[in-house]
């Protein structure tokens, strides 16, 4: 829920730091990463008490694992975003290469295929990672 009222609002403080930026340049791009390290470190110790586990909620029981649950789904997360984001990289360039071949000598197509399935590969390791860490949450 917190996010809906959220929302509008980082979209509406981007759009500022983009004028700015357009603006003013190198002095607007020092604030803005001196902005990103205040809210950097700001959040931190709010992650560590959402995944300490220690937190009660509203009338609700305190969890007995302490949070690792909610650490390995977060994990299993992480896992398929990174593995995911690395087979994006990786197909984009195979593929590209894969197609540049392909144009001078045809006859590498199962061989170029070969290279880009096993960029392709590192997404589904990703989801095995994922698979584990779910089970064990």
């Amino acid at each position: 829920m917190v996010w809906f009222v959220a929302l509008p609002l980082i979209a509406l403080a981007l759009a500022a730091v983009r004028s700015l930026l357009h603006r003013s340049g190198r002095a607007a791009l020092r604030w803005v990463l001196a902005a990103n390290a205040l809210l950097l470190l700001s959040a931190a110790p709010l992650l560590a008490v959402g995944l300490d586990g220690t937190a009660q909620a509203a009338g609700s029981v305190q969890a007995q694992d302490g949070g690792s649950g909610a650490a390995a789904l977060i994990a299993a997360g992480i896992a398929v975003a990174g593995a995911s984001l690395g087979a994006a990289i990786a197909v984009a360039y195979t593929g590209a290469a894969a197609l540049a071949a392909l144009s001078e000598r045809p006859e590498l197509f199962g061989r170029a295929m070969v290279i880009v399935g096993l960029a392709e590969g590192i997404a589904i390791y990703g989801l095995v990672v994922a698979v584990i860490l779910i089970g064990k949450a």
